[in-house]
């Protein structure tokens, strides 16, 4: 096989792999969320769950978090590599930074939920579920999720879209969408409607599929 071939297969398979990986992705965050909102009251301080009787539930969804966060970030660099020499340096070190600060804040709330459930789960009394501790590390993770993880999601979303209307690497129409997606994070991502955070898996998502069509069929990035 000449270098030439080599480097053509290779560009080839980039984008499949961009496009499964946030696919896994989008699949795997929804599925977390959705086990999530099940288990969890939707108001942060509303009658405490049940969290013995939905530990496992709740442990599902959080072993998920690791590799929805592994698949992202698969898809964050293959995308970075179909940008190409195209991509900005200034919104390229935005939409890297973003991504990486959007896991952050998803695997500390991951953890501290992890870790509030084990120790109510081992605890005989239930004294924890009682305690200001146990109301403050239910906000902690609320706002560790909302208030940064989805903002930075945002940030991820108007970083991407800019890049993607430069390089057209999408349709220009998946890119506005992309920067309405992101501005209703940004303002309403701490309100009451949790269905909000849907936003950006579902946009990946859009994006994944497309970007794995246009590979199969083996038409250039989209120039509309």
């Amino acid at each position: 096989m000449t270098p030439e071939s080599s480097s053509l297969r290779q560009r080839m398979r980039t984008p499949r792999a961009a496009a499964v990986a946030g696919i896994v992705f989008s699949l795997l965050l929804m599925a977390s969320l959705f086990l999530i909102w099940a288990s969890i009251p939707a108001k942060t301080l509303e009658a405490q769950p049940d969290l013995i009787r939905q530990s496992r539930r709740l442990s599902l969804a959080l072993d998920l978090l690791p590799f929805a966060g592994i698949a992202f970030l698969w898809f964050v660099g293959v995308l970075r590599d179909r940008m190409g020499e195209l991509e900005d340096r200034f919104f390229a070190t935005v939409f890297l930074g973003s991504a990486i600060l959007f896991l952050a804040m998803i695997f500390t709330g991951a953890a501290v939920a992890g870790g509030i459930v084990r120790v109510i789960i081992s605890e005989e009394s239930g004294s924890l579920m009682a305690s200001p501790a146990y109301a403050l590390a239910r906000i902690q993770v609320h706002q560790t999720m909302h208030a940064y993880a989805l903002k930075m999601a945002g940030v991820f979303m108007i970083s991407t879209a800019t890049i993607s209307l430069r390089t057209r690497i999408v349709p220009r129409w998946m890119a506005f969408l992309g920067y309405a997606l992101a501005l209703v994070l940004l303002l309403l991502s701490t309100g009451p409607a949790r269905w909000i955070a849907l936003g950006f898996p579902l946009w990946v998502l859009l994006i994944s599929i497309y970007i794995l069509f246009d590979n199969l069929r083996g038409s250039p990035p989209a120039m509309t």
